[in-house]
């Protein structure tokens, strides 16, 4: 038994409106939930990927009006990376310089090419050019042509202290392999046919630890199959002795938490049943959608949260 890849990341923001129109709108991806944190409904819960969300393809936020900035840094992931086609970084440049964003392009990444930004709260995203792409579904509206768009996630950056801990948990537990490795990055995958069942392990064993407030990645969670196998995972990490959560219903999946060796955030979510659960395909985004529990409270909590658009 191993992990299936990414299913999602989730990072901090602050301005709602301002999240959305960077990752709707600059990025192109869907905005294919509007929700609110299950654990704090005063806040939203916003999810970007596909036309459907899938898992592989969504990052997600809570957006938190006035958190302060956070700080990258080790025990966290500090940098969230994206797949796009070879050919198409000039179309990128082009788009973060037509939308003021700064772009800067680093040296190239196991032969592939890295195009850095900055999301508006800092958050640290790469866009990186890829031979082989991830099956994703494509088929919704956005300003970003097909050809240039972004397909998934493409090996996240984690920052540890110490390597050899949280390697250990990736390949002896979770079934990654070491499939490549240049100056203090090494990169594991789980499964070679897709970039977003890859991550990348950086070694700072002088560096500080990151501060989890806005422009942070909050956790990154992992794919497996159903419920009954989330168990089975959730029996091995406790075994290892690390504190895991029971499971969590999300709705649109369950989730278990822990923190990995290193101090990471991660989550094992089951892959369904998805975000059409509640409202359908077509109409993905366009309203608040509540978890059962709060339905009742509807009223007070749309009036605590503030208005967005999607016209934008």
């Amino acid at each position: 038994m191993k992990l299936r890849g990414i299913h999602h990341i989730t990072a901090i923001a602050t301005d709602p409106q301002r999240n959305l129109d960077f990752y709707a709108g600059v990025l192109g991806l869907r905005f294919v939930k509007r929700t609110v944190n299950f654990d704090d409904p005063s806040t939203y819960h916003f999810y970007f990927g596909d036309r459907t969300g899938r898992p592989g393809t969504a990052i997600t936020f809570f957006p938190w009006p006035g958190a302060r900035r956070g700080t990258r840094g080790v025990g966290q992931v500090v940098a969230t990376s994206f797949a796009i086609p070879e050919g198409s970084f000039e179309y990128w440049k082009s788009r973060f310089q037509e939308h003021r964003v700064f772009c800067e392009e680093t040296g190239p990444r196991f032969d592939d090419r890295v195009l850095r930004v900055a999301d508006p709260d800092g958050l640290l995203i790469e866009l990186i050019s890829s031979k082989r792409l991830d099956d994703v579904d494509l088929g919704y509206e956005s300003e970003v042509p097909r050809e240039f768009a972004i397909h998934g996630f493409h090996a996240p950056t984690f920052e540890v202290a110490r390597l050899e801990r949280t390697e250990r948990l990736l390949t002896e537990t979770f079934g990654f392999e070491l499939v490549a490795e240049e100056k203090s990055r090494r990169r594991f995958s789980v499964d070679q046919k897709l970039t977003s069942a890859k991550v990348d392990l950086v070694a700072r064993s002088d560096g500080e630890f990151g501060v989890n407030s806005a422009g942070t990645v909050h956790h990154i969670a992992f794919r497996c199959a159903d419920e009954a196998e989330q168990l089975e995972w959730r029996e091995r990490i406790v075994d290892l002795g690390l504190h895991a959560t029971p499971v969590i219903d999300r709705f649109y999946f369950h989730s278990v938490y822990f923190r990995e060796p290193s101090g990471i955030l991660f989550e094992i979510a089951t892959e369904g049943p998805g975000f059409a659960a509640d409202e359908s395909v077509e109409h993905l985004g366009e309203m608040l959608q509540l978890p059962p529990q709060y339905e009742s409270n509807r009223a007070e909590i749309e009036k605590s949260l503030p208005p967005i658009r999607l016209d934008r």
